[in-house]
């Protein structure tokens, strides 16, 4: 699986692939506003075959693959430092029907999964976050349509308020196709007072 796994030079706030020499892609570079992540790392592209994979380890009830999926992501660069550095792993919530339905969170998962393979990894906090409102479910939608559909779609849980305070969070979460999500979390997160908000994710979709 590794030949599917190549290193990619990838934007640092979003973790598009980039083809030039640059630390930013041109949209992030563009924005009128910076993101409120000050980092997002992808261990690969949202292609085949983690397409498929991770479709399984969230549509077709397979929360097993967690663990290879959590290898993978710790074998991109910086990523185990990305995780060392966090005082909290806090997981992308989905909205309570949703998980009622899937029975789990792949984020937290994740967590899960990332905790169990590093001696020394911070202690995640799973419900850290809450969704708000019924927004429909960004895999469903158009680019422009995902890029409004979320925002002020998180909220810190009042009971982690002081938990966070002034605290280096890693968001994670599957796969990030715009940055909207990862985003729409950490402004959440920034405005509860956590010092810095990064982001680990399995995928990164190629194209914006």
């Amino acid at each position: 699986m590794s030949r599917f796994a190549l290193t990619r030079l990838r934007c640092k706030t979003c973790a598009a692939p980039l083809g030039q020499d640059s630390s930013l892609c041109g949209e992030c570079l563009t924005k009128p506003t910076p993101s409120s992540l000050d980092c997002c790392l992808a261990a690969v592209d949202y292609a085949y075959p983690w397409d498929d994979l991770i479709a399984r380890f969230k549509f077709r009830d397979e929360p097993g693959l967690a663990g290879m999926l959590a290898e993978r992501m710790l074998a991109a660069p910086a990523a185990e430092d990305l995780i060392a550095g966090s005082d909290w792993l806090v997981p992308v919530p989905l909205k309570p029907q949703r998980l009622t339905s899937r029975g789990y969170n792949q984020a937290w998962e994740l967590v899960k999964a990332l905790r169990a393979r590093l001696t020394h990894a911070p202690p995640g906090l799973a419900d850290a976050l809450v969704r708000l409102g019924d927004a429909p479910d960004q895999h469903s939608l158009a680019r422009d349509q995902r890029l409004r559909n979320l925002r002020g779609a998180f909220a810190a849980a009042p009971q982690r308020v002081a938990a966070l305070l002034g605290k280096r969070v890693l968001l994670v979460d599957d796969v990030s196709t715009t940055g909207t999500t990862l985003h729409s979390a950490a402004l959440a997160l920034r405005q509860a007072g956590v010092a810095r908000v990064q982001g680990l994710v399995i995928a990164r979709t190629p194209h914006h």
